[in-house]
């Protein structure tokens, strides 16, 4: 071959090779170029349940993770005794179920602004893809989600939510149901929430108005409820109820606060490849 053909392959293999390298880049599917930061509850953190105006229970549930009622006083906390808590029961006063209830008004206080805090910064990120308000039958990957109807459900007969968080434990799933009603969060009798690739209930957050969650349900997450959250009997769920206004109903129903497991390394990153080298391409505020 000529010195004159040589150049000329020369030239056609480099641009074949940049072609096919910038096809490459075009073929990575979009997606977020961070993922989600983690909501900070702070204070809140230890509660499975936290509520505003009442706390009612018809024996016997199962609860793990403290519990707390502000501002109204213990005697609004109605038919759960501690023999159905795992952790600590706390009142703003002395009334409340003994010998688990403890005072403790300030620590209250804080845990109710916390929980305020955190409800503004979950119910206010910018969602990264606006989904159907049936959630059943849908499988997710890490980001933040909003509802075209302001509203979500989870219906049996849909099929599992499946929560996927793609190999990294630290993956953080955001639910905005900003309608205002109390079943903004709407979750079916015998329905499910499943997590796989890791996923972890601590990281699933639930910002809504109110929630509804029916009998036999199994549940994952975190729900921040501006008003008020109602579990009908029979439920299980991995997460926390946590009320901002209202109250928390329960009936025969199993509550595991969400712990995270410790990260067995660096949050995995997600969104497009790399390119290739150039040379080929206001919240309320809680007095107590």
């Amino acid at each position: 071959m000529n010195a004159a053909r040589r150049t000329r392959a020369l030239k056609g293999f480099v641009l074949g090779v940049t072609f096919l390298a910038a096809s490459a880049v075009m073929a990575v599917p979009a997606g977020p170029q961070t993922l989600a930061a983690p909501v900070d509850l702070g204070t809140a953190d230890p509660f499975a349940i936290l509520a505003g105006t009442e706390i009612t229970d018809v024996p016997e549930s199962a609860i793990t993770g403290d519990v707390g009622l502000t501002p109204e006083t213990g005697a609004n906390i109605i038919g759960l005794t501690c023999d159905e808590v795992n952790g600590t029961i706390y009142s703003v006063d002395a009334a409340g179920p003994l010998p688990c209830r403890v005072t403790d008004p300030a620590l209250l206080t804080a845990a109710k602004n916390a929980l305020s805090a955190a409800y503004v910064d979950a119910a206010g990120r910018t969602a990264d893809e606006t989904v159907p308000t049936e959630l059943g039958g849908q499988t997710l990957s890490p980001g933040v989600y909003n509802s075209a109807a302001t509203t979500f459900s989870i219906t049996a007969g849909a099929g599992p939510l499946i929560l996927d968080a793609q190999g990294d434990p630290n993956g953080v799933f955001i639910f905005q149901a900003p309608a205002d009603q109390a079943d903004a969060l709407t979750v079916g009798p015998g329905s499910e929430v499943q997590l796989t690739g890791g996923a972890q209930a601590c990281n699933v957050w639930w910002a809504v108005v109110g929630a509804t969650i029916d009998t036999t349900a199994i549940f994952k997450g975190n729900i921040l409820a501006a008003t008020s959250i109602t579990v009908a009997q029979g439920a299980n769920i991995e997460g926390r109820l946590l009320a901002l206004e209202g109250n928390v109903t329960l009936i025969q129903d199993a509550i595991t606060r969400a712990d995270c497991a410790v990260s067995p390394g660096p949050t995995v990153p997600r969104g497009p490849a790399a390119p290739p080298p150039t040379a080929i391409v206001a919240p309320p505020n809680f007095t107590g």
